[in-house]
């Protein structure tokens, strides 16, 4: 394992990041705070509890996951796209260097920056509402594994796009939407028979249910199933990866 290489990649990656740690840093506390504002205040004035626990508190797990999805994918596919875009990733695929160091270097960095932000809201979260964390191993393993595995997909984006429009376009017309309406601001239970039964299609209902778990002891659906779902996700972005260094499918030629 080349792991100068790695780290090479990794301090690259995260040095872009340091460059705008201020927007980094505001930009969730601000979204955070009117996400607060509008759900706490407005929606949570109307419902106070929702499976035992405040409204407030119960969207905190599905505004961190909310974050950390879009946030994985767009800085692992942007950070593979513009070595793409300017031509120098043919210096990388050149060098002494495996598909795997590649692929750790830069989702590591992507599933750090994540992995912060998500930090960040929760740190923020507390100051608008009391926060427990009744089972925080399991809470940082899912989070680290979110992190890890939508990190890994937003790298397959970044391999896909062809343009910059074209990495925005699944974070914000097919992750986004399923975050929304996975219950991430709401249980599913609250929902019809019929619409519970169609929700249960949503592969991220089964991560935001176990994040949720971690804090609250409450589940849309068995921890069990939420743990199936997010290694699964994890094993399939792995195997699309190798494909892809395997293939040169929209890296060489």
């Amino acid at each position: 394992m080349n792991w100068a290489a790695i780290r090479v990649i990794y301090v690259t990656e995260m040095a872009r990041f340091f460059r705008t740690i201020a927007q980094s840093f505001i930009s969730p506390v601000i979204s955070t705070s009117l996400y607060f504002v509008v759900f706490g205040a407005a929606i949570g004035s109307r419902i106070n509890e929702v499976e035992g626990v405040s409204y407030g508190a119960f969207i905190v797990p599905g505004l961190i996951m909310l974050s950390v999805m879009t946030q994985a994918i767009t800085n692992a596919s942007f950070g593979i796209y513009f070595p793409k875009f300017i031509g120098t990733i043919y210096e990388l695929l050149s060098a002494p260097v495996n598909f795997l160091e590649i692929v750790l270097g830069f989702v590591g960095a992507a599933a750090t920056k994540a992995l912060f932000i998500g930090l960040v809201i929760l740190g923020t979260a507390a100051l608008f509402v009391d926060v427990q964390i009744l089972h925080p191993v399991a809470m940082i393993s899912f989070l680290v594994l979110t992190c890890l595995s939508f990190s890994l997909f937003g790298f397959i984006i970044g391999i896909w796009a062809q343009s910059f429009e074209q990495l925005q376009l699944i974070p914000l017309l097919v992750v986004t939407p399923l975050v929304f309406l996975g219950g991430s601001f709401y249980s599913i239970s609250m929902l019809p028979p019929i619409w519970q039964s169609i929700t249960l299609f949503n592969p991220v209902v089964y991560l935001i249910s176990g994040f949720r778990w971690s804090f609250f002891g409450v589940a849309d659906v068995p921890i069990a199933l939420s743990l199936l779902a997010i290694a699964g996700f994890t094993a399939l972005c792995l195997a699309a990866v190798w494909w892809i260094f395997r293939t040169g499918w929209r890296i060489r030629g």
